[in-house]
């Protein structure tokens, strides 16, 4: 019987030991490994911003106006969400009210024609998309967005994983605290934090 009862406590010992491995694996596989990384503002964009991605208002459309006045072949203003959440799996894009019109000012006058007035009211139904694609070389499959907000997780109007496009409305985007994108892909996540003050420098 003790010898019986030696062998069953060995093998219960080999068990655990063999399943506590096991445990280890899964928590530590790729799949499960989220990448944490801090979003930063992109410098030197001018004319200056810091109240945030807003639904337009009068304000707002002018101060895109002159941004897309600036010229030049990759001005910060315009496109001020190259490098948002930078990775090695995921290329992040945004599409806002602020970033239709100043994009439309700049291709016209970078072609030497006089700034254009955009539709105001076209940018007053612009909400904004977050659109995510593979950087070259990736084999992250992308699965899903997450947007959250003070832990609670913010649901967007419009998501459609196969294209890449995540449509929230402007509330979630408040610089009134931190905003955390999860990029959810097959392999791996990225957890991106945006600080309030990165947030207010967003258009």
């Amino acid at each position: 019987m003790t010898r019986t009862l030696s062998t069953f406590t060995r093998r219960l010992q080999r068990w655990s030991v063999t399943g506590l491995y096991g445990l280890l694996f899964v928590a530590m596989s790729p799949a499960s490994l989220a990448a944490q990384i801090t979003a930063t503002a992109r410098p030197d964009a001018t004319p200056p911003w810091y109240q945030g991605i807003l639904p337009i208002s009068s304000e707002s459309y002018y101060h895109a106006i002159e941004c897309g006045k600036q010229g030049g072949e990759d001005p910060p203003c315009v496109f001020w969400d190259t490098g948002l959440c930078d990775n090695d799996d995921f290329e992040l894009t945004a599409y806002t009210a602020y970033k239709q019109i100043a994009y439309e000012v700049w291709q016209v006058v970078r072609s030497g024609r006089p700034a254009p007035q955009p539709d105001f009211y076209a940018a007053q139904r612009t909400r904004v998309t977050i659109g995510v694609a593979p950087t070259q070389g990736s084999d992250n499959k992308l699965t899903d967005l997450t947007l959250t907000r003070d832990g609670t997780s913010v649901n967007p109007v419009d998501r459609n994983v196969r294209d890449g496009r995540f449509t929230f409305d402007y509330p979630a985007w408040a610089p009134t605290t931190a905003v955390t994108l999860d990029i959810v892909g097959d392999a791996r996540s990225i957890s991106c934090t945006i600080e309030p003050g990165v947030l207010q420098q967003f258009r």
